[in-house]
């Protein structure tokens, strides 16, 4: 009986050790994960905790990159909305896909006639090819018209705004329509207070768990571009109350978002096989910190550009670490059709490449860009190469050491000749290759607002913003 109980229990040690290293095992190659990306709208590279904020209290997304990966060198692919959301959903520059700018403005505006073309396969449609359900909770950006809205284009539900919060009558230097909130395809309310503005973040993320929810026995892709902290500014009461003033306050607000997030995730028993990305759509606008970094939202300094990123997924991403290697936005789609076990578009060129490597900090890994573009619109002003960055500027070309000098600071031109030879003959190269094969953007057929004009009787009311007084 001695000799028995021995062997039951080194059977059961052998047992368990199976057990567990094929555990192991399964969490380090893990497939078909959830994927939920939150995209943030105008905040800067300073502005949490995890990128050195002193001002913002942000615990939920500390304690997210303890438990995950910090991106340094994370860039989109334009500091401003419209081309960055067009990136991050094709894989591509925006000037490829005929989105570096709207059709009159360097975004797109209420009733306009151009949008994402329905033609483009986007991340969501890749994701939902293979299997995954889709929702798409905030945001948009990418057209109004009904071709252009997420339900066509790849997503099984939206709920959201179309465009940026501030293309509303408070705006006095357009006369835009009241601000719509859209179901799918549906305008279901409107937004006219500010008090209405600061319950966005609330709502899409109240949508986003109920999507996670209802979606938990097969894998999802959520989409969460939430509209903070794009102005104009103001939280829920809640965040007003402590925080100095509306810029904090919404940043405060969006970490609990993350943090709402990742507790249902943790609560589902899905954290162990969920890939979230945070990040924004380019860099902060007034009153938001970018330092270290020079510049802003809008320009093609690192501060327009570089962004705060934060990746996740317990158990196969290692915890508090993180990776300075350049990745980009556009590097979603390759990469998480990886990930989903999705085809990526064989039949047009994608600029993003596969960083599944460098997210899982794979020993040795490095960044696939040799070289990475800035644009002004639709206008190529810089590229990156390793730790160099030349700037065409009006009167003569800058050249800085990124690594040595993040902040943009010291022109080194005149010391390195053969870089600035090299770097501008990869400019032209690439001008040439955007110029031979980009895509059309999208046509809207019948290009109206989703609302009326106030005040405005018959048709007219519809008539797209830019339009207006032409």
């Amino acid at each position: 009986m001695k000799n028995l109980s021995l062997a039951i229990i080194v059977a059961a040690f052998f047992l368990f050790e199976g057990v567990s290293s094929a555990s192991a095992e399964t969490r380090t190659n893990i497939t078909r994960p959830n994927i939920v990306v939150i995209f943030i709208d105008d905040m800067g590279y300073g502005d949490i905790g995890p990128f050195g904020s002193k001002i913002n209290d942000t615990p939920h997304l500390d304690r997210m990159a303890k438990e995950g990966r910090k991106l340094t060198t994370f860039y989109v692919a334009s500091s401003v909305c419209t081309p960055s959301r067009a990136a991050l959903m094709t894989g591509s520059y925006p000037k490829r896909v005929g989105l570096a700018k709207g059709s009159g403005h360097i975004v797109l505006f209420p009733g306009d006639v151009h949008g994402l073309n329905p033609n483009e396969i986007t991340l969501a449609e890749m994701l939902k090819q293979a299997g995954y359900a889709t929702g798409c909770f905030g945001k948009w950006h990418l057209g109004d018209a009904k071709e252009f809205l997420p339900t066509n284009q790849g997503f099984d539900e939206y709920y959201g705004i179309p465009y940026s919060n501030d293309m509303w009558p408070g705006l006095k230097r357009w006369k835009f329509p009241p601000l719509p909130i859209v179901r799918n395809e549906k305008v279901i309310a409107q937004i006219d207070t500010m008090e209405e503005q600061a319950d966005l973040c609330r709502q899409f993320t109240e949508e986003a768990i109920s999507f996670i929810k209802r979606n938990k026995e097969k894998p999802f892709f959520a989409y969460i571009p939430h509209a903070f902290v794009h102005g104009p500014r103001q939280a829920r009461e809640l965040f007003m109350n402590n925080a100095e003033n509306a810029t904090e306050a919404q940043i405060e607000e969006v970490d609990w978002s993350v943090g709402q997030i990742l507790q249902t995730l943790r609560d589902e028993g899905l954290d162990q096989n969920t890939f979230v990305l945070f990040t924004s759509d380019n860099g902060g606008a007034g009153g938001c910190v970018n330092l270290p970094l020079r510049g802003r939202k809008g320009t093609y300094y690192e501060g327009g550009y570089r962004e705060p990123t934060v990746v996740w997924w317990p158990g196969t991403i290692p915890a508090g670490t993180e990776c300075d290697e350049i990745m980009t936005t556009m590097d979603m789609m390759p990469t998480l059709a990886q990930l989903a076990g999705g085809k990526v578009p064989a039949d047009r060129i994608l600029d993003g490449h596969n960083v599944v490597d460098l997210l899982l900090g794979k020993p040795g890994a490095v960044t696939p860009y040799d070289r990475f573009f800035y644009h002004a619109a639709d206008q190529l002003k810089a590229v990156r190469s390793g730790p160099w960055k030349l700037i065409q500027e009006r009167k003569e070309n800058v050249l800085y050491h990124l690594v040595n000098d993040i902040a943009e600071t010291k022109n080194v031109i005149k010391d390195h000749p053969e870089i600035e030879k090299r770097l501008l003959s990869y400019m032209e190269a690439f001008k040439e290759d955007i110029s031979n094969n980009s895509r059309p953007v999208g046509i809207a057929a019948n290009p109206r607002t989703l609302l009326p004009r106030d005040g405005v009787e018959g048709e007219a009311a519809y008539t797209p913003t830019l339009l207006i007084g032409k």
